[in-house]
């Protein structure tokens, strides 16, 4: 497992039911033609056996959030977004960084994702933690986009024992451009 590097001024949690507006509100400014309804937050959080769920803080709102679910030997990077305005600090890479932790102490042997085809950004910072794309799915997102299937391999230790080492870079999701994973 990685030593997770938060950025200074953000603080990494669980995502409580008292978060959902803030975060739901978030989704929708950022992904406005794929976004989740608001009951689909409470229903993913409520899956406490399979699903983890957390929100990146910066004083007294939120700036980030992800989302995992893991059913062994798979985990599935669900969601992942961070707001424009603090893009580049390096909280996307912290949320993934903690999402890919939380799939290897759930004894994951792979983390799979979607990622936006026309989402450059996001495809790097996955490819920085060690993803490698296996599969497209063609016309995945409601916009007509196609969506890259990519897998982490977590069976030799995957970057879970060396994403600390990478740049503190943000690279994450930041609107429909950036991608997101979508069920």
């Amino acid at each position: 497992m990685s030593a997770l590097t938060v950025p200074a001024g953000i603080e990494l949690r669980s995502m409580t039911e008292a978060d959902i507006p803030a975060v739901h509100a978030l989704e929708v400014d950022l992904f406005p033609v794929d976004a989740w309804p608001l009951q689909m937050f409470f229903d993913e959080l409520m899956q406490t056996q399979t699903r983890h769920y957390i929100v990146a803080w910066e004083g007294a709102r939120i700036v980030g959030y992800a989302g995992l679910m893991c059913i062994e030997p798979i985990a599935d990077v669900q969601t992942i977004a961070v707001r424009p305005d603090v893009e580049g600090r390096g909280i996307g890479s912290a949320l993934l960084t903690a999402l890919i932790d939380a799939a290897a102490d759930r004894r994951a042997a792979d983390v799979l994702l979607e990622v936006r085809a026309d989402n450059p950004r996001a495809q790097a910072l996955y490819v920085r933690f060690g993803f490698e794309q296996i599969h497209i799915r063609q016309r995945y997102y409601r916009d007509g986009v196609d969506a890259l299937i990519m897998r982490l391999s977590l069976a030799d230790g995957g970057m879970a024992d060396h994403a600390a080492e990478l740049p503190v870079r943000d690279e994450s999701t930041n609107s429909q451009q950036e991608g997101v994973t979508r069920p």
